[in-house]
């Protein structure tokens, strides 16, 4: 499956952004997404994920009651709606995919690392004080 994530700008602290993926070339909703992020000279990590199904979603604590995700089956695409942004919210974001057809025990869907079958190109965040 390929990734495009898109959305990403400047904005000031306190305000908003929804990020977008559209996956195309694959069985979408035979896979668990997550929006990751990264900054220069780190890893990327966890910001949010979704089952397959959008029934259950899962957030670092760092963005839990600020983010949320949801997913269009229909629409191939997957979704980051972020409110209250922060500076420290900056970063490239980016949509990744887990293995096809995957269910794991809870901590596993917090992990990045869980989501490398796929991830497109990142969207540039960047939030102003």
């Amino acid at each position: 499956v390929q990734l495009q994530a898109s959305g990403g700008g400047l904005v000031q602290a306190g305000g908003s952004l929804r990020l977008a993926c559209a996956a195309s070339g694959g069985t979408f909703d035979n896979h668990n997404m997550a929006w990751l992020r990264q900054t220069p000279g780190k890893r990327r990590t966890f910001v949010a994920a979704i089952t397959r199904s959008g029934q259950n979603t899962y957030y670092a604590d760092s963005v839990k009651g600020r983010f949320t995700i949801s997913r269009d089956n229909a629409k191939n695409t997957v979704y980051l709606q972020m409110d209250s942004l922060k500076v420290e919210d900056t970063a490239v974001y980016y949509c990744a995919a887990d293995r096809p057809g995957r269910t794991y025990s809870i901590n596993y869907y917090f992990l990045a690392s869980t989501y490398t079958y796929s991830s497109g190109q990142g969207t540039q965040v960047t939030v102003s004080s």
